[in-house]
């Protein structure tokens, strides 16, 4: 009873309204349903759906009745995205009005400017412009200044420094090695930047301020220590050793938070022991450890070659000063067959 009303009063409406409702009505309706029988099990609507309902919403005041899948208010907002793609792509089509646009050449000498010369500010490199025939203003200049990326500038300076100091320079760090009862055991290390050569390493399964002063004193013992000692901000490296390394003689330089390429020599030979070594064992303990690891450092002060070094080794490795054709070359295993070394047969 209840659906035979609903079909009557449907009819006597429809009898009523205008033709034209009805098939835009039955369009709409129509592709809706197309749309959910194309994009069955997930009810998503492409850009060319998008489109018609735009259109259709343009073109008949009555579209917001026969609407199923989304609300009126997505088609809206439809709208709205497709104004703001056309804006866009007319302003990159034809500019209009606004300031005279910068050349990509000129924005790229500002960087460069203020890279090269971090004490200038606008005037100056306004100045500079001016000279070589720019024809732009000092608030371009200076709305450009603040977009070029301060951290470029921080690198080159940080580079320069190291550069600068190279054979002044020692950095200490850690690193951790799992053993076979998945215990962990913290390797200490300090490294010179002038050779990479390790100045001291020891290992510890509880590292503190005064393991690390201890260790401190044994790196240099009774020579001069390198004028600046570089590490990261680790808390293990507390006030206590900033005051010992600083009583020995140091400068204590820390490198900028989450920035590990600051001490980049260390950080890559943990790398090359890693892949060296420590990949291809397992720990027993800390003794096996340090035992390994006395092996592995001779091996690196005497035979391994350093692309940073001019491929030599860090206490030097004599060359062969006769040619080696004809002579036999013989193999000289190194931490257990790991690697060899290479030389001419007497």
């Amino acid at each position: 009873m209840i659906v035979s009303l609903r079909h009557l009063l449907g009819w006597m409406v429809s009898a009523f309204r205008s033709r034209e409702d009805l098939v835009l009505e039955n369009l709409a309706l129509r592709q809706q349903l197309l749309a959910l029988h194309a994009q069955r099990p997930r009810r998503r609507l492409t850009a060319l759906h998008k489109l018609f309902w735009v259109a259709l919403q343009t073109f008949w005041s009555g579209w917001r009745k026969p609407l199923i899948l989304v609300t009126p208010r997505t088609v809206v907002n439809w709208h709205r995205t497709g104004f703001r793609l056309y804006r866009r792509l007319l302003s990159r089509v034809r500019p209009i009005g606004g300031r005279k646009p910068v050349s990509k050449e000129v924005r790229a000498l500002i960087f460069r400017m203020v890279t090269e010369n971090p004490t200038w500010g606008a005037p100056r490199i306004h100045g500079e412009l001016l000279k070589l025939g720019f024809d732009l203003s000092e608030r371009s200049v200076s709305r450009w200044i603040q977009r070029v990326p301060r951290d470029l500038d921080v690198v080159k300076r940080w580079l320069t420094f190291l550069r600068n100091h190279r054979e002044a320079i020692a950095a200490m760090d850690f690193f951790t090695v799992p053993t076979l009862t998945f215990g962990v055991l913290y390797c200490f290390f300090v490294i010179g930047h002038d050779r990479r050569k390790i100045l001291h390493f020891n290992v510890t399964r509880n590292p503190n301020a005064l393991w690390i002063v201890q260790q401190l004193r044994e790196a240099w013992a009774y020579q001069q220590p390198h004028r600046f000692l570089l590490f990261d901000r680790d808390a293990k490296f507390g006030a206590e050793v900033v005051s010992a390394v600083r009583e020995m003689g140091s400068q204590p330089t820390r490198t900028a938070f989450r920035s590990p390429w600051q001490n980049g020599i260390a950080e890559r030979w943990v790398g090359s022991c890693r892949r060296d070594l420590l990949d291809h064992v397992i720990l027993l303990n800390e003794r096996h450890l340090k035992r390994l690891m006395s092996l592995y450092l001779r091996y690196y002060h005497e035979d391994r070659t350093h692309l940073g070094l001019g491929k030599d080794t860090p206490v030097g490795r004599v060359a062969a000063s006769v040619s080696p054709s004809g002579k036999k070359i013989i193999s000289l295993p190194r931490l257990g067959g790991l690697h060899h070394r290479y030389a001419v047969a007497a």
